[in-house]
């Protein structure tokens, strides 16, 4: 099993590698961090001078409230995901180690297509939490969750194609030995 240390560093690094491809090309942006926690995504794509906009959306109010304590400058709403559409749509959503906890996955790829994002705009998710990647096949169990959804990798890259997603790409980051790393599935709209 991955040591928790290890696993949190393993995250920094991914979604390190998930925003440096989503904004790389763009000369501004308006973000949604879909199940933000405590903001943390949040506050550093807000530090970026090409963020006009950054928001935040979790299930959990103490997630949110504490993302609130720590930054009066991006916008946090509480709510499920499956039932909250911005007032404005986005240029980039991103969501990591969040999906899977939703018991159709494929519907909330839908309704972030949907009703989120601009044309043009992009959905980039990072999960560890999939068929392939072996050491992860227990977390359900050791979390005690019952609803984890296992997929394998081709079941994401479907989800986004069916809900008319684009140019989907995926590819693993992280990876080391057993460990096959973070899965990353990406759109256009």
């Amino acid at each position: 099993m991955v040591k928790m240390r290890e696993w949190k560093k393993d995250i920094l690094q991914s979604v390190k590698n998930m925003l440096d491809y989503s904004i790389k090309e763009l000369k501004e942006y308006s973000f949604i961090d879909a199940g933000c926690g405590n903001g943390w995504v949040v506050r550093k794509v807000g530090c970026d001078p090409k963020c006009k906009k950054a928001i935040g959306v979790d299930g959990s109010l103490n997630m949110i409230e504490k993302a609130k304590k720590l930054d009066g400058d991006s916008q946090y709403y509480c709510t499920d995901l499956m039932n909250w559409s911005p007032d404005k749509k986005v240029d980039l959503v991103h969501s990591m180690e969040v999906f899977y906890y939703f018991e159709n996955p494929d519907m909330l790829i839908k309704h972030i297509h949907d009703n989120w994002i601009v044309k043009g705009g992009r959905l980039i998710m990072g999960i560890d939490y999939y068929k392939e990647n072996k050491p992860s096949h227990s977390w359900q169990e050791d979390c005690g969750i019952n609803i984890m959804k296992m997929f394998p990798k081709e079941s994401w890259i479907t989800f986004f194609k069916k809900a008319g997603f684009n140019k989907t790409e995926s590819w693993f980051n992280g990876g080391d030995g057993e460990w096959n790393g973070t899965l990353i599935v990406s759109g256009i709209k």
